[in-house]
């Protein structure tokens, strides 16, 4: 809707991980070495690990893009409170091995097939496994003893897990050490910091041809970080939330009173904190960017739309 209002090539604030927009900030960037050091060793496990919405599986997704499929068989899995048994199967299931009826033993030579005749033709395999914190001690014991299949002493599996701070400790516990060994990297990504707030903002809006319209008041920034602390998808929410309000009011300028009117939507509806912070100063100036007319239209020659029509 307001992307086309606003003339966007598309929504730059979807919720949904798309490393189309990746953002490489300083974790991310520091993350991501981590991992590409990491899958270069191609043995054990590589543990990623951050509060909700910090890009995780964005992250992964980078990486995974930029991985010729020729080279490498993924699966990923997106685990619940999973024990042994079933977790097998679902990797199982995940590289197109029928495990329905069979038990533990044939499934393991099952998924050894599939892996070593993917390593004689130069393609490893890959195994991703998302929200890895609710992992049971059995399954995470289970993926340790996936990653002892081997041909010609070279390992035949990596394990990528994803998770929240939970997870670090879950794998420091001393039941775990023999995970906590095959541990190859081990990165954590932290939330972005006020000026990567506006940078990330900025980024994705640029990716679908925002030419600043509608134009930013500086002040939004600040506030957006604080409400946010700094977590993309928390960002990505917000800004929404603040295009379409534009988009409804035919607003080509986003003042900091705008910001407050739907920051305290927000709050109204319970999508972020309980509270916005008591520290925060809705009673500043308005300071906008120059846009640079040589390479975009004026905002007052934008084309108007009627958003209602729309909806």
């Amino acid at each position: 809707m307001y992307d086309q209002f606003y003339n966007l090539k598309a929504e730059p604030f979807k919720l949904s991980p798309d490393h189309r927009f990746c953002f490489s900030h300083r974790s991310y960037a520091k993350a991501k070495a981590y991992m590409q050091y990491a899958f270069q060793r191609a043995e054990g496990f590589v543990m990623i690990t951050g509060r909700p919405g910090t890009g995780k599986t964005t992250l992964v997704s980078d990486l995974v893009e930029s991985l010729p499929e020729s080279q490498v068989n993924v699966a990923m899995l997106v685990c619940t409170q999973l024990e042994a048994d079933d977790l097998l199967r679902m990797v199982a299931d995940a590289y197109g091995v029928p495990s329905d009826t069979d038990r533990k033993s044939t499934i393991l030579q099952k998924l050894t097939k599939v892996f070593t005749d993917g390593y004689k033709v130069g393609r490893r395999a890959l195994l991703i496994i998302d929200e890895a914190q609710d992992l049971s001690t059995s399954a995470l014991e289970e993926l340790r003893l996936l990653t002892n299949l081997q041909i010609n002493r070279q390992p035949l599996l990596q394990i990528f897990l994803l998770g929240q701070e939970e997870l670090r400790d879950m794998v420091q516990q001393p039941n775990m050490e023999q995970v906590h060994q095959r541990l190859v990297a081990a990165c954590h990504l932290e939330p972005l910091k006020e000026e990567e707030t506006k940078a990330f903002i900025k980024h994705r809006l640029t990716q679908v041809g925002w030419k600043n319209d509608p134009a930013i008041s500086e002040a939004i920034y600040p506030v957006i970080h604080k409400v946010s602390h700094g977590i993309p998808r928390r960002i990505n929410m917000i800004c929404s939330r603040l295009f379409l309000h534009g988009c409804v009011e035919e607003l080509h300028k986003l003042s900091i009173n705008d910001a407050k009117i739907v920051l305290t939507e927000i709050q109204y509806e319970q999508l972020t904190a309980k509270n916005i912070p008591s520290d925060i100063d809705f009673d500043v100036p308005d300071v906008y960017e120059k846009p640079d007319l040589a390479s975009v239209e004026t905002i007052s020659s934008a084309p108007k739309a009627s958003p209602k029509k729309k909806m």
